[in-house]
């Protein structure tokens, strides 16, 4: 106990310090999709290793892939004996687009009240420095408990394409008893939340063809079928009115919610009321004959996430586009097949669109879905340090969003995962004003020290 205290105490001692080395790697604009910041991506690398260093890891490697690089570092000082801890992250963020609703430079973190604000403070740049720093606090105040050895990743917003094969090509560098990942979050600042169920990704790009250039409007249209509205037509027809989803066969291999796990999710209160003040809507929507609660986390979805198709500046011009474009996301759930929804969606553009146009579909990304065992001793460490931060235990759920790497080391590397993560519903992840409650992730780095230390009982 005195051993965990001074890691507490060496903690909150250190705390600024902390701030300073999170609002240093902010600053870095990371954005992995975007080619213009692959050097920012690489610089973001090499800080994240020069970390690693002064840690006091060892077995440090950047690994290049067909696009960025994956850090490794290691720290195996607790002996054979120990159990050995796989930790996960991602340093890469998310467009800022549009840049005209931030309120201040989404790279320089601003600090309003109990907010830090900046791109990827919450997702997931914040999560890494606070088990970074219950790191650091333990390791210098006495012995690691456990062994570690951490992977960063640098594509995770864009679909982790080169993890899976470093996973496959790497099992004896990785070959752990567990994985901890912290790129979950909090159902709310006072309610610790434990996440054992995570939904999968196949996410789509349909384009539609017509003539071979923008037409006028007036000349040729009621002889040329639009396009973009037969792209509006088809999406149209990819939900009833019950909300339901009509890809064929979608639902067939969906894994239903037990009524144990019906009835814990509901006791999270996160009603229709709850989506309507998190979000700002009037009326929350959805699939019928289910609360609002179990769509998010055990039901499959179908979104719009864009859509392009001719003039969409100020003001008017006249024109029937050459092509429509949209951009779409199903998260799955177990035990769906991110390439057989690939095929169902292919059927159904087949089914439905008129022989007046051409069409594309290319899967962009996709990921499995998983379920956790809360079961396993880590997960219950885990509980044990969240009650003692929060002093109540946490709740547990299935999360809406989808963090693939789970069901890969799964299927992989034979390990189920820890989730945890101090971010909250509200932080706007993905969005302008990207935020961080640094109450609760204060709390969290606490959390995170206890967890370690109770992996040595």
């Amino acid at each position: 106990m005195v051993m965990r205290n001074e890691a507490i105490k060496y903690a909150e001692l250190n705390y600024q310090r902390t701030i300073s080395f999170l609002n240093e790697i902010i600053s870095i604009p990371s954005i992995s999709t975007l080619p213009e910041n692959s050097g920012d991506m690489q610089l973001c690398a090499n800080r994240l290793m020069e970390k690693f260093k002064d840690l006091g890891f060892e077995h440090i490697q950047l690994f290049p892939t067909k696009k960025h690089p994956i850090i490794y570092a290691d720290l195996l000082h607790a002996g054979p004996d120990k159990p050995t801890i796989l930790i996960y992250g991602h340093y890469d963020v998310q467009p800022v687009d549009p840049i005209d609703l931030w309120t201040s430079d989404p790279f320089k973190s601003r600090i309003d009240g109990d907010y830090l604000y900046s791109r990827g403070s919450s997702d997931m740049k914040g999560q890494i420095v606070a088990c970074l720093a219950a790191i650091e606090a333990i390791s210098e105040t006495g012995r690691f408990p456990v062994n570690i050895k951490y992977i960063i990743e640098g594509e995770e917003e864009i679909g982790s394409p080169n993890l899976k094969p470093f996973l496959e090509s790497h099992k004896d560098l990785l070959k752990s008893d567990v994985a901890l990942n912290p790129d979950c979050g909090m159902v709310g600042i006072n309610t610790p939340t434990i996440v054992y169920g995570l939904r999968g990704l196949a996410y789509f790009e349909l384009g539609v063809f017509g003539p071979d250039h923008d037409l006028h409007s007036g000349v040729f249209g009621g002889v040329v079928h639009n396009p973009a509205q037969v792209l509006i037509d088809l999406i149209s027809k990819m939900h009833d009115n019950n909300g339901k989803i009509t890809l064929p066969h979608f639902y067939d291999d969906v894994l239903q919610l037990s009524e144990n796990e019906k009835a814990e999710l509901n006791r999270l209160n996160m009603d229709d009321s709850y989506y309507k003040s998190q979000t700002g809507v009037i009326n929350t929507w959805g699939e019928k004959g289910y609360s609002p609660v179990e769509r998010i986390g055990a039901r499959p979805t179908l979104e719009v996430n864009g859509f392009l198709a001719g003039f969409t500046g100020i003001g008017a011009k006249t024109v029937i586009p050459a092509k429509a474009i949209a951009k779409l996301s199903t998260r799955l759930v177990p035990n769906q097949d991110p390439e057989k929804v690939h095929q169902q969606l292919l059927e159904f553009v087949k089914a439905n669109i008129p022989n007046t146009v051409r069409w594309e579909v290319e899967m962009l990304s996709g990921g499995h879905p998983s379920i956790s065992d809360t079961t396993i001793p880590e997960t219950v460490a885990l509980a044990k340090a969240l009650e003692t931060v929060w002093g109540k235990k946490p709740i547990y759920k299935r999360e809406g969003g989808s963090v693939p790497v789970v069901a890969d080391m799964q299927q992989i590397l034979g390990i189920d995962s820890v989730l945890t993560g101090f971010g909250l519903p509200d932080d706007n992840i993905h969005s302008p004003n990207e935020r961080l409650h640094l109450p609760t992730w204060h709390k969290g780095i606490g959390a995170l020290i206890h967890f370690f230390m109770n992996l040595e009982s």
